[in-house]
């Protein structure tokens, strides 16, 4: 069996690594907000070109707190609108709803899975304060777009780029475009961690210092509470093993781009509708992911021929129970990309010859 994703053989790569900056925090004795934060956060905020990265418990809390840290800043307000695909994973949604912020679904492109210029257009009212754009599979949204649409509109702009680490277009990597942007670095995410971690890009010094006393119970000093905070802290470890991976980042970005060069130039199948990139440095390939009429018989098939595959994401938000409010939203394009996707095997550690050879399979079907 082709596996989807390998994160032992991912992880192995790096073993010894990975085990010495263990032993490094366990042998410090400082085990939460200390030197080897300080260090992924400084390396991190390099790496994406911004001023500032905020570690914290997990992709969903980045997104929170940013749009927490705006209330608290009296930016955003209760019952303010902010326009989201309507296609993400449930956590962007989550986010907003959570800040009892509303959530304006919006429907995206169906070449590129992301936000367009004249849906957000279309979706602003006088009650929108903030545009969230999510990088989906890997693909930057239209950032320069985006961001001329905010500065014509006066709203903010937080990035979702939970599945773009190192994605780039205009000459500015994903995370550095908006106000601020929210990361995953979920295991599975192109940079993983060994459990949940997340962190916050910004170029704002007046919203750093709010994040960073959030994410510690409010606090902007010791034992002096600012804020009514959260416990919401990036550990030690996790940020040390960050460390170590952020150095491999670009080569394995290469590596899934050379892996989606052999399915785009390969896969010929007129029932499999491939997915779109118009610039080699804007996608990271976080996700391969393909459209099918016929899904379940597709990956049935692919089981059967040892591929593994998975579905991101079967059911969009608005048709999930915890928003059932939203369940009589007329949005096409939307319910036929969660109808129809599949992902196929994407990662490091899979071969450019099992790439070639998923092809072959996937063009006998």
């Amino acid at each position: 069996m082709i596996k989807f994703l390998d994160l032992k053989a991912i992880n192995a790569a790096y073993e010894n690594e990975l085990k010495e900056a263990c032993a490094r925090v366990i042998d410090s004795g400082w085990y939460i907000m200390g030197n080897e934060l300080e260090q992924f956060e400084s390396k991190f905020a390099d790496y994406c070109g911004t001023k500032y990265a905020v570690g914290v418990a997990n992709g969903l809390d980045a997104l929170i707190l940013v749009l927490r840290a705006w209330k608290e800043l009296g930016k955003l307000s209760e019952g303010d609108e902010v326009i989201v695909p309507a296609n993400t994973y449930i956590a962007s949604i989550l986010a907003i709803t959570e800040n009892k912020l509303v959530p304006v679904l919006v429907e995206p492109d169906i070449e590129t899975y992301n936000l367009t210029k004249e849906g957000i257009e279309a979706a602003i009212t006088p009650r929108t304060k903030a545009v969230l754009p999510v990088h989906l599979y890997g693909l930057i949204s239209p950032m320069s777009e985006i961001m001329q649409i905010a500065k014509e509109y006066n709203l903010l702009v937080l990035e979702d780029c939970a599945q773009a680490h190192g994605a780039m277009t205009g000459g500015k990597k994903a995370g550095n475009w908006g106000d601020a942007a929210g990361f995953s670095f979920y295991p599975g995410k192109n940079l993983g961690a060994l459990g949940d971690a997340g962190a916050i890009t910004t170029n704002d010094d007046t919203l750093y210092q709010a994040l960073v006393a959030l994410r510690n119970y409010g606090s902007h000093k010791k034992y002096e509470n600012k804020y009514q905070g959260v416990n919401s802290r990036l550990d030690e470890i996790q940020a040390a093993m960050l460390s170590v991976k952020l150095n491999y980042l670009d080569s394995e970005t290469e590596h899934r781009r050379k892996l989606s060069s052999v399915y785009l130039e390969g896969i010929s199948n007129p029932k499999i509708t491939l997915p779109k990139c118009f610039n080699s440095d804007a996608h990271v390939w976080h996700l391969f992911v393909v459209r099918c009429k016929n899904r379940l018989d597709f990956s049935e098939y692919l089981v059967k021929q040892g591929v593994q595959t998975l579905v991101h994401y079967p059911t969009p938000p608005h048709k999930q129970e915890a928003y059932e409010s939203y369940t009589d939203l007329n949005l096409p394009i939307t319910e036929t990309i969660h109808r129809e996707v599949i992902s196929l095997p994407m990662g490091p550690t899979l071969s450019l010859e099992d790439a070639k050879k998923i092809v072959e399979i996937i063009n006998c079907y």
